[in-house]
C-alpha cells in the first residue's frame, strides 16, 4: 500500500458542483449547515430520480457531523452514491468536499460533512410508488 492510497476522496459520483457566496453565510462568515443540508437534499433527489425514473422524495436523513467549516468563495462537490434500492426507497450516501479559494492545489479537497438520505419514488399524485415499474 502507498502513502496515496491513505489520502481520503470522495466516493460515488459528482452530482452537484457550487460557489459558496457570502449570501449564504452564517454570523461568522462561515456557510450556514442548512445551506450545505438542502443542496445535498438535492444532490440525493437527483441520484434517486435517475434511479426511480421520476419523481422521489426525502423521507429520512441520517446523522450528520460536520468536519470543517466552509468558507466563501469555496468550491462546493457534492457526491452521491447509491447504497441500496427498495421496493418504493433509495438509499443514497451524499458526501460534501469543499476547496478553499486560497489553496494552491486545485484537486485538493477537504472533506465537509456525509450523511445518509433515505428517499421514496412519487407517482403523480404524490402516492409512494415502486422504484422501478414494470420490470
Amino acid at each position: 500500500m502507498s502513502e496515496l492510497d491513505d489520502i481520503p476522496a470522495p466516493r460515488g459520483r459528482l452530482t452537484l458542483k457550487l460557489v459558496a457566496s457570502r449570501q449564504d453565510t452564517n454570523f461568522h462568515g462561515d456557510i450556514s449547515a442548512g445551506w450545505l443540508v438542502g443542496h445535498m437534499d438535492q444532490a440525493a433527489e437527483l441520484a434517486a430520480g435517475r434511479e426511480a425514473r421520476g419523481r422521489t422524495a426525502t423521507v429520512a436523513i441520517e446523522a450528520m457531523d460536520f468536519l470543517c467549516p466552509v468558507r466563501v468563495g469555496s468550491m462546493v462537490n457534492i457526491f452521491t452514491e447509491v447504497r441500496e434500492i427498495g421496493h418504493s426507497s433509495i438509499k443514497i450516501d451524499v458526501e460534501v468536499w469543499s476547496r478553499s479559494p486560497q489553496e494552491r492545489d486545485p484537486d485538493e479537497l477537504h472533506k465537509v460533512t456525509e450523511a445518509r438520505f433515505v428517499t421514496v419514488a412519487l407517482d403523480d399524485n404524490g402516492r409512494i410508488r415502486a422504484v422501478r415499474q414494470g420490470g
